[in-house]
């Protein structure tokens, strides 16, 4: 018989399992609820981590120099020219003979068609367009292809090529234009990014090839190329290539400070090879005004001298420390050189701020210049310097 103190206990003791028991599952319910609820917070937290370390990433890869790609693109374009160039018969005087020529018909000339590409850029809104003369200034078609894929007949406004300078013009509103720069505060070893249509690729993808480098030297003196005239050039190591000629070569902040000319080659190498020479922009402004009002160049002015380089007799003679420059051989009388007060026998070193290397160099940096401008000219005379100051006399 269970007694009362027994009966006491028994329920004591499942009182206090009971309690026991409860607290136990309360405590690992809230355990279960707040390590799942912590898994998902850690998850979560770790997703945010990723696309914001992600992000950072992308921010990273993202610099002035892809930013400016990404600006300056849109007004690059692709150029297409079809050229009609006549070819004479290197035998055509003996084909001459009517005798022959019943036989193998009349062979005096022939024309053909000529396909040629390059690059080019918008410098404005209404569509008129920079490139090179040597690569459209003798087209009787040109075609534009621009980086939405779209293609425009372009019309030569006028094309100059002495300076290998030519401006086009295509119908258009509102299309993407460069912001034309200065080349007079040009920075040897600054950043610079050349854009264009190099072996035709641009027809791959409407998309320009773009190449990085720095100004490698400034104020170069090119020889002349077909009587085209190269002074003053912009160098860069940035790549270059056939099928680069018109194209921009802009800063890192987007400005165009030249345009993409020419490639040094040397033996027999066809490619870049780190040396590339652009025009300057403000000498590509100063044309393309003169184009746009004019259609041409105006250079009908007279000097009236003779000049010829300097050879190791002239320096001996003349006791001259080097062989740069050019000397005056004649004068004629009532021209500008004579009213100018210069003498043959005057030593040319420099043409207001262009330094004179030879005959070549003289010839293109008389072609800087205008009827009715005047210059400074820098000469040697009896072992002295001189400054003279000569006006540029329109022909009559």
């Amino acid at each position: 018989m269970i007694t009362r103190k027994t009966f006491i206990i028994t329920i004591a003791a499942f009182t206090i399992i009971f309690i026991a028991s409860f607290v136990y599952l309360n405590s690992k319910v809230q355990n279960d609820f707040f390590t799942s609820t912590n898994s998902k917070n850690i998850s979560l937290t770790s997703l945010e981590q990723a696309k914001r370390f992600n992000d950072e990433i992308t921010n990273s890869r993202e610099n002035i120099i892809t930013n400016t790609v990404q600006k300056v693109s849109p007004a690059i374009v692709g150029i297409n020219v079809i050229e009609i160039r006549q070819y004479r018969d290197p035998f055509s005087s003996f084909f001459d003979d009517p005798f022959f020529r019943q036989f193998f018909g009349n062979r005096s000339n022939s024309s053909q068609k000529v396909q040629g590409l390059g690059s080019g850029y918008i410098i404005s809104p209404d569509g008129y367009i920079v490139t090179n003369d040597h690569v459209a200034g003798n087209a009787t078609e040109i075609t534009i292809t621009m980086t939405d894929g779209s293609h425009h007949e372009a019309k030569i406004i006028g094309s100059d090529p002495v300076s290998d300078i030519c401006l086009l013009k295509i119908d258009g509103n509102n299309l993407p234009y460069v912001e034309l720069g200065s080349s007079n505060n040009i920075i040897i070893g600054e950043w610079v990014i050349a854009l264009g249509n190099p072996f035709g690729l641009f027809e791959l993808n409407d998309k320009p090839t773009v190449t990085v480098g720095v100004i490698s030297a400034t104020g170069m003196n090119l020889e002349p190329i077909n009587e085209r005239y190269y002074l003053n050039m912009i160098q860069t190591d940035a790549a270059i290539n056939g099928g680069n000629s018109g194209g921009a070569l802009v800063n890192s902040i987007g400005q165009v400070i030249g345009m993409n000319t020419l490639i040094y080659t040397a033996g027999g190498v066809q490619g870049n090879i780190g040396l590339g020479f652009a025009i300057p922009i403000d000498k590509v402004k100063k044309i393309i005004t003169e184009l746009k009002e004019n259609g041409k160049i105006d250079r009908d002015f007279q000097i009236g001298m003779s000049i010829q380089s300097i050879d190791a007799g002239i320096m001996k003679y003349y006791d001259l420390k080097s062989n740069k420059g050019v000397i005056i051989t004649k004068i004629l009388p009532n021209t500008p050189a004579d009213n100018a007060g210069l003498k043959s026998g005057d030593i040319i070193t420099e043409i207001d701020g262009y330094k004179i290397s030879n005959e070549q160099t003289i010839f293109g940096v008389f072609q800087e210049f205008r009827a009715e401008q005047q210059i400074e000219i820098k000469i040697i005379r009896d072992n002295s310097e001189l400054t003279k100051k000569m006006k540029l006399e329109r022909n009559k």
